[in-house]
């Protein structure tokens, strides 16, 4: 018959087993939390049905023809490269002053 006292003093029993439990129980648990944040997040993706379905369709309507007939259309001689705003500027202040730079040279 088991002694518990010489199980209690036995170095394994005492720190291995309660170690060994923490490991295969967190993995177990870590499973079914990470599970749950990846069900949240395909509801919050999941689109309304009827949206889902047009932009479905438009998804298959839309032709590499079609496509290329659109951008031979565009006038790409005529375009003028904006600079965008850096960090530190007020983004509404230097719109204003591009679009006055662009109507003094035209």
């Amino acid at each position: 018959m088991f002694n518990f006292k010489t199980l209690q003093k036995n170095k394994t029993v005492r720190y291995g087993v309660p170690m060994l439990l923490l490991v295969v129980g967190g993995s177990f648990g870590l499973r079914e939390f990470t599970q749950l944040r990846y069900d949240a997040q395909k509801i919050r993706k999941r689109l309304d049905p009827s949206l889902e379905a047009k932009v479905n369709a438009e998804k298959q309507s839309v032709m590499l023809e079609e496509e290329y007939e659109k951008m031979q259309k565009v006038d790409l001689d005529e375009w003028k490269n904006i600079r965008g705003p850096r960090p530190w500027e007020d983004s509404k202040e230097y719109q204003e002053q591009q679009r006055s730079r662009l109507s003094k040279k035209d």
